[in-house]
């Protein structure tokens, strides 16, 4: 029947000690306990926190399930191999659990059964007795061994009953009984030379067991003198691991006889183990006992040495000793560390106090040899904690950072007390698992960025970025604009932004003289969880370019040409006019400068290039001035680059004085009443021809909106369709400026069109009218979000599809029709259908 004790302690560190007891040679399979049971354990999440044993714990001879926390007998226990001698047999096993970690320590007692009976090591013994010999003198006979142990080991000895000896059974220091054989009756070599009797050993085990062996007595001519030694028990001490040949002792044994009677030889009794012979040995002349093995204090600290001496002579009696050798302990097993569970890797938000492995510190020596010290190496934010006798617990010490350390190497180094001392060490290497603690950063807080006007739609002007020192998806950073409006629009309209990479574009053509700087911010965000998020502003500020020629003001005249008066009496520097003009650019390329292009050829005039006074140079001389005006070419030109210019024609007639110039214009008023009336049959003329044609265009308009319906698809081709849209324009041409393109939201494929515009120049301007055919650029994302349009130049006509050359540029297929929107607001259906829709664009 296995008998099972079971005590439960709490120990330091949550770790319980539990205590089982089995006999040996049980079989296989035999349970010998339940280990969740007798802790109170739930059987049911022994598997979710992972139950098992400690590797360095584990013995072939236990098994424990781990699914029930049964113990059992895995392979036959032989307490006697196990254990030899030792009492109690002892058997170790370290079990743990996790979430929370538990640590159990679990101690299984072999019991010895009675399997083994005493034997002799001879069958045969024999005894040699002087006849000399006194009653009372006693001989050792060889003793008996049994393995076993406690009640089952040798209890004492017999011998068959007899007239002249008895045994008197003695027990040693460590326990062992032997026996002596005593003479109780003077023996005569003459009557009866030599007597046989049968020696029994029993044990005390339940059966008994017996062993027997035939004890032979010699008896032998007397040798009056035996050998006497000084002590009959020695005690010396020896260092473990002394080398072979040194000196435990020397014994000096005396005989009172003379020649052979008192030479004597030493040897070892026949008492001492196999394994006494294997490790000393005597001389056998002088008594010298020396170590011929390695004693090692691990395996037995005493040791004890029989020995008998006997003299040359005829009939020797020996004599007999103990040699009690006492070890002491060296310093020569270092220690050893056994990691029983690692946790690789730990999160940065782990806890003080967070359980990354469990160890245990071993040392086979003794005393302060055995005793160690064990610590964390280095300065790392973790600590090593002791648990339960040698164990330890390396947890946390402090707050961890992936972002300054991704990985600690830590190093448990175990030192002994001895003398030299003795370390070992192990490492582990233990990760940092990264946790989103770092929010994204914006390299500057505020971007200040340069975007010359008449950029390109959809062309890119910046970009930003901003860190994030997580990794992962933790560190994954996506851009997007903050929603506000600029100037009651949408800032969507005006710039967008690469989510992954952070590049600005501008979706619109900008126009310093209509906003000169304008400003929002970037929102960055990661994709950890919870997500973290950063913002910087971005101004974004218009450099003026050199895209308006100069304005003239003043003086104003009829036909584009002024008349001015000179008085022929005028004096040099006379003021004649002054030339007033406006730039709408900005610093250098709104400063003018005036000059006179022709008409000066006699020097009469100059012109100050920085007011635009017109004075004269010389006096009128009538012999060297023509009688007709002057007619002078003003040119008024920025500094810009490259620099524009505009012109005026002012005509400059000669007049006696300035009240016969004025009553010279008064004459011209009234011819102008004569001809009042052929100004207003022209008027009316016109009113009608314009009429007509209006009514005549508005007739082509329906019919062409019909045929627009059937031919949808008649322009192909880009370069066709460019001319076909550029023939469409001539005769309906609109003047558009940089500031009606922009762009909207789309989620179809945009691409390029071209527009022909109208561009016509100023008041006097020397320029030329030309057309030119824009093209539109999108946004590398463009194909995915963007879609551009041409808004028109005012309010009023938004809806006038008929003097909107080419309304709107967006994409869409053909079966889909998409929302135009101008001025802000999305266009009716009606307007929609005034739009040619063709592969890859949509034009009107």
């Amino acid at each position: 029947m296995i008998l099972i004790f079971l005590f439960f302690s709490i120990l330091d560190g949550g770790l319980s000690q539990l205590h089982f007891s089995v006999p040996e040679e049980q079989e296989r399979g035999t349970v010998v306990g339940n280990i969740a049971e007798d802790l109170g354990l739930d059987i049911t999440k022994l598997s979710a926190r992972r139950f098992q044993t400690v590797p360095s714990s584990r013995t072939p001879y236990l098994e424990v399930n781990l699914e029930n926390g049964a113990l059992v007998v895995n392979e036959r226990i032989d307490r006697e191999e196990i254990c030899r001698q030792t009492v109690p047999c002892l058997l170790h096993l370290e079990v743990f659990l996790e979430n929370p970690l538990e640590l159990f320590r679990v101690e299984i007692e072999v019991m010895d059964i009675n399997d083994n009976p005493p034997s002799f090591p001879e069958t045969d013994i024999t005894v040699e007795i002087t006849e000399s010999a006194t009653p009372g003198t006693r001989f050792p006979v060889e003793n008996a061994f049994d393995p076993d142990v406690g009640t089952n080991a040798l209890s004492t000895y017999a011998i068959t009953t007899n007239n002249y000896f008895y045994l008197d059974v003695q027990t040693q220091g460590d326990g062992n009984r032997f026996a002596e054989l005593v003479l109780d009756k003077p023996l005569d070599r003459e009557q009866q030379a030599v007597h046989r009797y049968v020696l029994t050993a029993v044990d005390g085990g339940q059966p008994q067991k017996t062993g027997t062996a035939l004890l032979v007595v010699k008896v032998l001519d007397s040798n009056d003198n035996a050998p006497t030694f000084d002590q009959s028990v020695y005690s010396v001490s020896l260092r473990e691991n002394s080398p072979v040949g040194t000196l435990v002792i020397q014994l000096n044994a005396t005989d009172m006889d003379e020649g052979q009677n008192g030479e004597i030889v030493y040897s070892l009794s026949s008492h001492n183990p196999p394994r006494i012979r294997d490790l000393f040995n005597i001389d056998s002349r002088t008594g010298r006992i020396e170590v011929t093995g390695e004693v090692d204090y691990e395996e037995s600290s005493t040791h004890q040495i029989y020995v008998q001496a006997k003299d040359m002579g005829p009939n020797a009696v020996p004599a007999h000793c103990k040699v009690l050798v006492k070890l002491i302990d060296v310093n020569d097993n270092t220690p050893e560390i056994s990691f029983s569970t690692v946790t690789e890797s730990v999160s940065e938000q782990a806890a003080p106090g967070t359980v990354i492995a469990l160890l245990s510190v071993m040392d086979r020596d003794s005393g302060e040899n055995g005793q160690m010290t064990c610590e964390l190496h280095g300065e790392v934010p973790f600590k090593l904690k002791s648990s339960f006798k040698n164990y330890y617990t390396i947890v946390t010490d402090g707050p961890l950072d992936r972002e300054k350390a991704e990985s600690y190497t830590l190093t448990v180094v175990a030192k002994d007390k001895g003398v030299p001392s003795l370390s070992t060490s192990k490492s582990i290497k233990v990760h940092v698992s990264d946790e989103n603690d770092n929010a994204p950063r914006f390299m500057q807080t505020v971007y200040d960025v340069y975007v010359t006007e008449n950029n390109v739609p959809g062309a890119y002007i910046y970009a930003v970025s901003a860190v994030d020192p997580d990794v992962g998806q933790n560190a994954y950073v996506t851009y997007s604009i903050l929603e506000c409006e600029i100037q009651g629009m949408s800032i969507l309209t005006y710039v967008s932004i690469n989510s992954e990479n952070g590049y600005l574009y501008a979706l619109r053509s900008f126009d310093y003289e209509q906003i000169k700087e304008f400003s929002f911010m970037v929102h960055a965000k990661d994709s950890g969880a919870p997500e973290l998020t950063a913002n910087a502003t971005v101004n974004v500020i218009i450099v003026d370019q050199n895209d308006n020629a100069p304005s003239i003001i003043a003086p104003l005249g009829k036909n584009g040409t002024a008349r001015e008066h000179l008085p022929r009496s005028a004096e040099p520097g006379y003021l004649v006019t002054r030339i007033v003009a406006t730039d709408a650019d900005d610093g250098e390329n709104a400063r003018l400068s005036y000059s006179i292009l022709r008409g000066n050829e006699l020097g009469m005039f100059r012109m100050d290039w920085r007011t635009g006074e017109l004075r004269t140079a010389r006096r009128v001389s009538s012999k060297r001035d023509p009688p007709h005006p002057y007619d002078l070419l003003i040119e008024v030109r920025d500094h810009g680059q490259p620099p524009l210019s505009s012109s005026a024609s002012i005509n400059v007639v000669l007049v006696d004085s300035i009240v016969e110039g004025r009553s010279g214009d008064r004459g011209s008023v009234k011819s102008k009443e004569g001809s009042l009336d052929l100004t207003l049959i022209l008027i009316i003329a016109l009113g009608s021809v314009s009429f007509i044609f209006l009514l005549a265009m508005i007739v082509l308009a329906v019919r062409c909106q019909k045929e627009k319906k059937l031919n949808i698809y008649t322009c192909m081709a880009g370069d066709s369709c460019c001319q076909c849209c550029s023939r469409q324009a001539r005769g309906r041409k609109k003047k558009l400026s940089k500031s009606d393109i922009m762009l909207v939201q789309s989620t179809n494929v945009a691409s390029t069109a071209q527009v022909p515009v109208e561009e016509s120049g100023s008041f006097g301007s020397h320029h030329q009218n030309q057309n030119y055919c824009y093209q539109v650029c999108l946004t590398p994302e463009s194909a995915k979000t963007d879609l551009m349009f041409l808004k028109p130049c005012s309010p009023s006509r938004s809806t006038d599809t008929e003097h909107n050359p080419c309304g709107a540029i967006v994409t869409g297929y053909a079966d889909q029709q998409p929302d135009i929107i101008s001025n802000g607001s999305i266009l009716s259906s009606e307007v929609k259908t005034h739009f040619i829709t063709y592969p890859g664009n949509t034009l009107s």
